[in-house]
């Protein structure tokens, strides 16, 4: 589905191996100070060569103000038929206030463009009352439903006040594709895609995203199977065969399901060796092997670095052997996260302070209250 069957053969997993592939990148402003998609994209430039042209995307946050109170749901479809059968579903549990095309710029770097739709809906009370769930359950029950069940559709972005923008492609062409500079946000996530297990199309591509949760991701998961089939036992429905889909599932499972705070979430999915905790004082070395003694099949191993994106902030963080670059800088209220240093310099020149988080240590940016 959304395949690209070009003439021009790209090459795929497993005739080339870049160990070190994936770029990501992210801009967020503590203010909350909106500002537009061109920076984002610039900063993917220096990092051309991390991708392969099999997957961009971007996710952008406080883009939809005027319809700040409803789901945005982005989805891609095979064809008209295909979008049909995704409405009369939509039809049962929401209230759609507004469908239409998502805006595209034709680009001859991206080719095989599926039809790209969104929709803002909000939950019928009545299904919510019947069903005795809040709203969030089910609109993630409803994208599940629809990602497993209608052949032809895909949501790839679910959350309000929020986008995510994806494609087969090199990002700064998927960028000038969707028109990104036309947006308006208070942050930016965004991926350049070498794919090393799973095939690339544009549902595959980065960011992955279920409600406001957005993750982009440079690394090789090694427990893949072992997360997945965990967090499946939890309602989720891992389609994809990749492991960002995973992560994605893992953080709104800890996060809203769970309650845990990010600091808690990142001790669970990076969490500290054994012999770490031991040395820990003896409350945090409590806190520490509760976690990992409760969720010891959502430990993620193997080399990662991901920015997981939610409503009013991120959280960047490295797996614990830090086995994948990730550095940080600020300037005035913005916060700049990148696999290079370079991507930051090519958001903002006049950058001072270039920080590298060590391997585990989770980097928390909170908009200001309100602000967004």
């Amino acid at each position: 589905m959304f395949k690209s069957n070009s003439t021009d053969r790209q090459l795929l997993e497993g005739e080339v191996r870049i160990p070190s592939g994936c770029a990501i990148s992210a801009a967020v402003s503590r203010d909350g100070r909106r500002f537009n998609g061109e920076g984002i994209i610039n900063s993917m430039l220096p990092m051309h060569d991390r991708s392969n042209g099999l997957g961009g995307g971007f996710a952008a946050y406080g883009i939809y103000p005027e319809y700040k109170e409803f789901y945005a749901l982005h989805i891609f479809f095979n064809d008209s038929m295909d979008r049909t059968a995704c409405e009369e579903v939509l039809k049962e549990g929401f209230e759609i206030v507004r469908a239409e095309n998502i805006p595209i710029r034709k680009i001859p770097e991206i080719t095989n463009v599926p039809l790209i739709w969104r929709y803002f809906v909000a939950p019928l009370a009545s299904v919510l009352a019947r069903l005795q769930i809040d709203e969030k359950e089910y609109v993630a029950r409803m994208v599940m439903k629809i990602n497993t069940k209608i052949d032809g559709a895909y949501v790839f972005s679910s959350g309000k006040n929020m986008g995510v923008f994806k494609a087969v492609g090199f990002p700064e062409d998927v960028g000038r594709f969707y028109r990104l500079e036309e947006y308006m946000g208070y942050m930016w996530t965004a991926h350049g895609r070498y794919p090393t297990n799973t095939p690339g199309w544009w549902g595959g591509a980065h960011p992955f995203a279920l409600l406001d949760y957005s993750i982009v991701h440079n690394g090789e998961i090694s427990s893949y199977d072992a997360n997945r089939r965990s967090i499946e036992m939890f309602g989720y429905k891992c389609t994809l065969q990749t492991d960002t889909e995973v992560i994605t599932y893992i953080a709104d499972y800890l996060l809203r399901k769970q309650g845990l705070n990010l600091k808690e979430t990142a001790s669970v999915i990076a969490a500290p060796f054994w012999s770490t905790i031991e040395s820990k004082p003896e409350e945090e070395k409590r806190k520490l092997s509760f976690l990992r003694t409760v969720y010891p099949s959502l430990l993620i191993t193997g080399p990662f670095s991901i920015i997981l994106g939610f409503e009013g902030g991120l959280m960047a963080l490295n797996d614990r052997l830090k086995l994948r670059s990730m550095v940080t800088a600020e300037k005035d209220d913005m916060v700049y996260i990148a696999s290079e240093e370079a991507a930051i310099r090519a958001m903002e020149p006049d950058i001072k302070g270039i920080y590298a988080p060590s391997g585990g240590e989770p980097v928390i940016v909170k908009v200001k209250d309100g602000a967004y």
